[in-house]
C-alpha cells in the first residue's frame, strides 16, 4: 500500500525571519514621516537630488540609532567618555545590525598623522624593523616619529621589609622622533620683518602682529617689561636686549603692577598662532601667518621625521624611511620578497594590508603621505582598507558616495568591492548619484521629489529596471548622456606651465588655454591636482574652489557665511533708525534665555543631551522687541526662514529692495541652492550643498581664472545640467574656467581636455592627451578616451 509523502517544506526557523530593516515614521531634518523596509544582506542604493534627505535617512536615522544602541551596551562610566548621541526622531526602527560608517569626512589635519599611521601599516613596519633591522637599535618605539627619546635619573623611595630605602634609578626611552622638527618633517621660520618695524621703538608702535595694539595687554607686556628701553629703536638693541625681547624663556614678573608671565615674542606667537590649524584661524590672522611663516623641510631628518639612528637600521639596504616613501604598490612587492620564517605572520598581515591599498585603487600613495592632504574620496577609501579583510559578517556597511574622486575606470573596481562586502553576508547601504553604481544595486530607494522642504518623501522603492520606468527625476535622468558640443570656443590666450614636478609629475610642460572651459582629467592619482594646485596658486587673478570642508558651528548659516546678513541688517537698521547689531542673533538682538541659539541645551553628562525649543523666543532666536521692527511686512526671523527663491523676490523690488542682498541671493540661486532657507544651520547642509555654497561665495571674487576641484561631487544627474549652464555663464562673462573632473558629462561639455596618466603614482604624471573632446573620443588612445567614447555612444 503506497504511503503519501509529506511534500510541505520544513518550517522556517524563527531566527531566519528577521531579514528586513524596518523604518517607520522617520522625521529627521526634512524627512516627512518616511516608512520603508530595507532588505538585509543585499546592496541597497539611496538616490535623489542633493538635499532630498538621503543622508538624513541613512546616516542620521539608521546608522545613528545603531551606534547609539551599541554605546548603550557599555557601562555609564564608559559612556561618560564617549560622544553622546540623541535618539533620532523616528517611531520604529526594527531589525538593525551593527553599523560601520565609511564616510567622506577628511582625516585629521594633525601634521604627524600619515596614511601609514591611519591604517596600522606603520605599526606593523615598526615591529618588522625592530626584529629584522641591522644594526639593532631598539624596540618598535625607536622607529616611531611620535615617540621622543627621553632619559632621566634620580632617587626613588622604596618600602622594603618594613624599612624605607632610598635607591638611585635611571631610565631611558629610545624614540624615533627627530628632535629638530619633533616628528613633523618640516620646520617653521618666522620672518622677523613681519613681526616688527626695527626702525621704530616699542613706544612708537613697532609691533605689527595682529592683536598687538599699543595700549593693549599683549603690547604692554613688552613695552612695560623693563627688560629693555621702550624708547630705543629695536635695531639699536644690544644682543642681550634682543634675546630678551625675542627669545626669553617664560618668567613670572611684575609688569604695570600686576604679576604676569613674560615670554619672548617668537615663542609667544608660536604658541598662540602657529599651534592652531590654519583653516580654523580668522582671515586676518591667517593672512599674517601666510606672510610671516615659511615652512622648510627639516635639514636634520630631510623630511623623513625620524632620527638618524632610526634611518640607519636597514633590511636589505632599505630603511624604514625609504619603505614609507615608496609607492605602496612597490612596497607590497618588497614585503613579498622578504622570506623570514621568524616573522611570517606579521609579513602576511602587512602584505594583505598593502595589497588592499592596491586593490582599492590607492597603490599610488605612499605611507608617509600626510593624512590631511588626502581628498574626501581618498580618505574614504583609506578607511575602507580596515574593513576589507574583516571577518565580521551580518554587519551594516554605510557608504557616502564611494565613487567620489574616482575615474570611470576605477568605479568598476569600487563596485566589485561593494559586492564582495555584500556577498560575505553584510547589508550594504550606499548613498550615490553615479548611474554606474546605482546599476549594481539589488534594491533602490529614491527620495525626493525635490530638495529641502520639497523633498523628504520616498518616491520609489524597487529594482533598477523599475527605477528606469518609474518616472521619478532619477529615473528620467538615469540614461541621460551629455552630447559632444558641435563647436568649441576659441581660446583668447594661454597659461603656460613649465617643468611641473610636484609629487609624481615628470617635468610637465603644458599650455592651459584661457577664455574657455578646460577640463583636467585622468585616473585617480595621475597628478591632476598636483599639476593645477601646484602650478596655479590661488591669489592674484585666480579663484580656487577646492573640496575642503566648510567650518561652521550650528550658529553659522548660509546668510552669515555668504555675507548676505550684513546688507539685510543694514536695511532693517536704516528703515527704523536703530543699530544693525540689534538684528544679529549672535549680538545685541539675541534672545537672553537661549543666547540666540533658538534652543536650550541641557547637558545630561553621559546621557544624550536634550535640546528644547526656547520658550521665550519660540525658536526665533531674537528678543521680542527686535521682532517689532518690520521690513516689507516681515520681521528679521521671518526673513531668515525664507528659502533663497522667495528672498530673491522679496529683496528684488518694493519696500524691501536691497541690491547688495539681491546680488548674493542671485548667485545662490545660480548654483542651485534656491530651496535652502537663509537661516538653516550649516551643520545640516549636505556635502554637495556646502561646496555649491562655497562656489556661490567665490563667484563675486575679482579673478579672471576659476579653478574648480570636482564640482559635481554630491550632485544629482539632474543638477549636473544646471552646473554645466553655470560654467557656461562664467566662461561667457569673460572668465577662464579650469575644472578637475571625472564626470563624463563635464568632459563632453568642455572646450579643451588635458588628460594625465597613463596610470597612477609613478605610472602617471605625464600628459597623455591634449585637445578637444571630439578628438579624444576619435583617438581612444587613453583610458579616459575609451570611457568617454562609451558614454557618448561614439
Amino acid at each position: 500500500m503506497a504511503t503519501r509523502k509529506n511534500t510541505q517544506p520544513p518550517a522556517r526557523h524563527a531566527a531566519d525571519s528577521h531579514d528586513l530593516i524596518r523604518v517607520h515614521g522617520a522625521r529627521v531634518n526634512n524627512l516627512k514621516d518616511v516608512s520603508i523596509e530595507i532588505p538585509k544582506r543585499r546592496l541597497t542604493v539611496f538616490t535623489g537630488v542633493s538635499g532630498s534627505g538621503k543622508s538624513s535617512l541613512v546616516f542620521d536615522t539608521i546608522a545613528a540609532e545603531s551606534q547609539r544602541l551599541i554605546n548603550e551596551t557599555y557601562s555609564a562610566f564608559v559612556q561618560g567618555f564617549m560622544p553622546t548621541l540623541a535618539r533620532p526622531e523616528v517611531d520604529v526602527l526594527d531589525g538593525l545590525t551593527t553599523a560601520i560608517i565609511v564616510d567622506q569626512q577628511r582625516m585629521g589635519g594633525d601634521p604627524r598623522s600619515t596614511v601609514g599611521t591611519a591604517t596600522d601599516a606603520n605599526a606593523m613596519l615598526r615591529i618588522l624593523f625592530s626584529r629584522l633591522g641591522k644594526p639593532y637599535i631598539g624596540s618598535p618605539k625607536a622607529f616611531s616619529f611620535n615617540v621622543a627619546s627621553i632619559s632621566g635619573a634620580g632617587a626613588v623611595t622604596v618600602e622594603r621589609g618594613g624599612q624605607t630605602v632610598k635607591e638611585r634609578r635611571s631610565f631611558s626611552i629610545t624614540g624615533g622622533m627627530c628632535p629638530r622638527c619633533e616628528g613633523r618633517g618640516s620646520v617653521t621660520d618666522l620672518d622677523l620683518t613681519q613681526l616688527y618695524d626695527d626702525s621704530k621703538s616699542l613706544n612708537d608702535g613697532a609691533l605689527t602682529v595682529p592683536g598687538y595694539k599699543p595700549g593693549g595687554w599683549s603690547y604692554r607686556l613688552y613695552s612695560e617689561s623693563g627688560l629693555y628701553d621702550a624708547d630705543k629703536p629695536i635695531r639699536k638693541y644690544t644682543k642681550r636686549e634682543l634675546h630678551d625681547f625675542l627669545h626669553r624663556e617664560p618668567v613670572r614678573m611684575k609688569i604695570a603692577g600686576i604679576n604676569m608671565t613674560y615670554e619672548g615674542l617668537v615663542p609667544r606667537i608660536q604658541k598662540s598662532m602657529l599651534a592652531k590649524d590654519r583653516e580654523s584661524m580668522q582671515p586676518h590672522i591667517r593672512e599674517f601667518v601666510d606672510r610671516a611663516v615659511t615652512f622648510t623641510t627639516c635639514p636634520d631628518c630631510d623630511g623623513t621625521r625620524l632620527t638618524e639612528a632610526a634611518r640607519s637600521s636597514k633590511i636589505k639596504k632599505v630603511s624604514i624611511a625609504d619603505a614609507c616613501a615608496m609607492q605602496i604598490s612597490d612596497l607590497a612587492a618588497w614585503v613579498d620578497s622578504l622570506d623570514e620564517p621568524s616573522v611570517a605572520p606579521l609579513l602576511a598581515t602587512l602584505h594583505h594590508t598593502l595589497e588592499s591599498f592596491v586593490e582599492i585603487g590607492l597603490g599610488y600613495l605612499s605611507l608617509d603621505r600626510p593624512a590631511g592632504t588626502l581628498s574626501g574620496g581618498e580618505a574614504q577609501r583609506v578607511k575602507m582598507i580596515r574593513h576589507l579583510g574583516s571577518s565580521l559578517t551580518d554587519t551594516t556597511y554605510v557608504f557616502d558616495e564611494p565613487t567620489t574622486g574616482l575615474h570611470p575606470h576605477d568605479i568598476q573596481r569600487m563596485n566589485g568591492l561593494l559586492m564582495r562586502l555584500r556577498d560575505k553576508g553584510n547589508t550594504v547601504l550606499v548613498v550615490e548619484h553615479k548611474p554606474e553604481t546605482i546599476a549594481i544595486a539589488d534594491h533602490v530607494v529614491d527620495l525626493g521629489p525635490g530638495a529641502g522642504t520639497a523633498g523628504g518623501t520616498v518616491c520609489f522603492e524597487g529594482t533598477v529596471d523599475g527605477l528606469r520606468k518609474g518616472g521619478t527625476i532619477t529615473g528620467r535622468h538615469f540614461d541621460d548622456r551629455a552630447a559632444l558640443k558641435a563647436t568649441v570656443r576659441r581660446p583668447t590666450g594661454v597659461l603656460p606651465i613649465r617643468g611641473a614636478a610636484k609629487h609624481n609629475l615628470r617635468d610637465v610642460d603644458v599650455d592651459i588655454p584661457l577664455g574657455v572651459l578646460t577640463v583636467i582629467t585622468g585616473v585617480a592619482g595621475s597628478g591632476k591636482s598636483s599639476l593645477i594646485h601646484g602650478s596655479i596658486p590661488a591669489g592674484e587673478g585666480v579663484v580656487s574652489i577646492d573640496q575642503a570642508a566648510i567650518r561652521g558651528s550650528r550658529r553659522s548659516n548660509p546668510a552669515t557665511y555668504t555675507g548676505l546678513l550684513d546688507p539685510i541688517r543694514k536695511a532693517f537698521a536704516k528703515a527704523h533708525g536703530v543699530k544693525p547689531a540689534l538684528f544679529s542673533a549672535n549680538s545685541e538682538g539675541a534672545c537672553p534665555t537661549c543666547n540666540g541659539a533658538g534652543v536650550v541645551y541641557t547637558d545630561l553628562a553621559m546621557m544624550a543631551g536634550v535640546a528644547t525649543t526656547c520658550e521665550d523666543c519660540e525658536g526665533k532666536r531674537f528678543q521680542a522687541s527686535v521682532l517689532d521692527y518690520h521690513l516689507g511686512g516681515r520681521d528679521i526671523s521671518e526673513v531668515l526662514a525664507m528659502p533663497v527663491t522667495e528672498a530673491l523676490e522679496f529683496f528684488g523690488s518694493g519696500e524691501a529692495a536691497t541690491p547688495a542682498a539681491h546680488r548674493i541671493l542671485d548667485r545662490l540661486a545660480d548654483v542651485g541652492l534656491g530651496y535652502v532657507s537663509l537661516g538653516q544651520p550649516l551643520t545640516t547642509l549636505s556635502g554637495g550643498e556646502r561646496q555649491r555654497l562655497k562656489l556661490a561665495t567665490h563667484m563675486s571674487d575679482k579673478g579672471g581664472v576659476y579653478v574648480l576641484d570636482e564640482p559635481t561631487t554630491g550632485l544629482h544627474l539632474a543638477d549636473v545640467e544646471q552646473l554645466l549652464g553655470l560654467l557656461d555663464r562664467l566662461v561667457d562673462s569673460g572668465k577662464s574656467v579650469i575644472v578637475i573632473e571625472h564626470h563624463q558629462a563635464v568632459m563632453a561639455h568642455a572646450d579643451w581636455i588635458v588628460d594625465l596618466g597613463p596610470g597612477a603614482g609613478h605610472d602617471g604624471g605625464r600628459i597623455v592627451f591634449e585637445g578637444t573632446p571630439a578628438d579624444l573620443v576619435a583617438d581612444r588612445s587613453t583610458l579616459t578616451g575609451e570611457h568617454l567614447a562609451a558614454y557618448v555612444g561614439g
